[in-house]
């Protein structure tokens, strides 16, 4: 028997181990069939074929049949992968799913050349530098849009409500995503965004709510404003310290998987929590994953209001799992859970509060992307609630006149303001 057959065979054993529901019979038998196919390529297909390729595209294949998050990388895809964490990659700065082998936007990042480009939530990409997209997986695709800083790149674009393609030239550049910022609104409320949840979120928002303090007169906020907004998650751990920061006692989340190391529990601690001021979270259906952990633990612990739109709905956890070749496995290995036991899988954080994007939009028109759409998407572990969702699209902070969703919420604050008081 050739050496790779072993290969496959220790790799499938392996496998068999995890899923004691499978009966070992049936695995060989299965796995006769996957490396008859590969002898029979590598002996006969019309051309010679790398060993390694074949390999990586048949994982590739497995792969494609559990959910839209779990995904293989090669090593430099890898590479990326772990950039990101760190907030710095080339690229144009574009948050990108599969819906139904299409290539979609679920958002592009702030401040990048896919925002100023004018890149929406929901367009498709159906061409990168002239090759379609068709039939190729997020990784894949990521891989096409990094690049170094200056490297041009072209773009083609569908989107919704527009008959013709949009035809994009955008150069790359350095992505440095700024985690958090803030700003005093009307000199008494804080303001802080979060981009993204990387290594150093929950540290920089600390720095950020200090800085706000020191630049009020008596060195206190009256109530801030958490605006997840757009924001896809990141790290489940930095979600984690950023909903400690609110919460002084009781559970953040829990993650329920098949195995016993996925079953955890997260909970706050009374050490350097921030005082009890009036606290709003703004989120819509770009906020995912992270932001939804953050979201759902403060709702449940009644410590913030929830206002704006349904969130993305990706209640799952993924684990990055490094192989031998400096390749690497992101399988999905949890589904997590807020404090009151919500799975908000395909289903989201409702707002306490909703607000559309701007005064009077509730009209139905939503162009954005979310689980539901997904392909092979988990199923809720509870029955969806009629939800009334609006526009997701949320624009850019600039001041309070651009922003009508903030304008709402800095009104609320001053109601609880005012409210607790007495």
């Amino acid at each position: 028997m050739p050496i790779y057959k072993y290969i496959i065979i220790s790799l499938f054993f392996l496998a068999s181990i995890a899923s004691p529901l499978c009966a070992a019979d049936e695995d060989y038998k299965n796995l006769e069939i996957f490396t008859d196919i590969y002898s029979l390529i590598r002996a006969n297909y019309v051309e010679e074929v790398d060993s390694k390729q074949l390999i990586y595209g048949a994982v590739r294949g497995m792969l494609a049949t559990l959910d839209p998050h779990s995904s293989f990388l090669t090593p430099e895809m890898f590479l990326e992968m772990e950039a990101d964490t760190h907030g710095e990659f080339g690229g144009l700065g574009i948050e990108i799913t599969l819906q139904n082998n299409s290539l979609l936007v679920v958002s592009p990042i702030e401040g990048t050349p896919a925002d100023k480009a004018g890149i929406q939530s929901g367009d498709e990409i159906v061409a990168i530098d002239e090759v379609s997209t068709a039939d190729i997986d997020v990784m894949e695709a990521v891989a096409m849009l990094r690049g170094p800083e200056g490297k041009p790149v072209k773009l083609l674009i569908k989107r919704p409500g527009v008959i013709e393609p949009i035809a994009l030239n955008l150069v790359r550049e350095m992505i440095q995503i700024v985690s958090v910022k803030g700003q005093l609104l009307e000199e008494r409320y804080g303001y802080v965004r979060i981009a993204q949840f990387q290594d150093r979120t929950s540290d920089e928002l600390i720095e950020e709510l200090a800085a706000l303090k020191k630049s009020r007169p008596d060195q206190k906020l009256q109530g801030v404003i958490l605006d997840l907004r757009n924001n896809p998650g990141g790290l489940l751990e930095q979600a984690v310290a950023v909903s400690d920061l609110f919460i002084d006692t009781g559970l953040i989340v829990y993650t329920q998987g098949r195995d016993p190391q996925s079953q955890l529990e997260f909970r706050a601690h009374p050490e350097n929590t921030e005082p009890d001021y009036p606290l709003i979270v703004l989120i819509n259906g770009g906020s995912a994953s992270a932001a939804e952990i953050v979201s759902g633990a403060l709702q449940d612990h009644g410590r913030a209001v929830i206002m704006g739109e349904q969130s993305f709905g990706k209640g799952s956890v993924q684990t990055m799992i490094p192989m031998s070749d400096d390749s690497g496995l992101k399988l999905t290995t949890a589904r997590y859970f807020t404090p009151n036991g919500r799975s908000i899988q395909a289903l989201g954080i409702s707002p306490d509060i909703l607000v559309p994007r701007q005064q009077g939009l509730f009209d139905h028109s939503d162009n954005g992307v979310r689980e539901t759409d997904l392909q092979n998407h988990f199923q809720p572990t509870v029955p969806s609630n009629e939800v009334e969702v609006a526009d997701r699209e949320a624009t850019n902070v600039k001041d309070l006149s651009d922003d009508y969703q903030l304008q709402r919420a800095v009104e609320l604050l001053k109601g609880l303001t005012i409210l607790t008081r007495h």
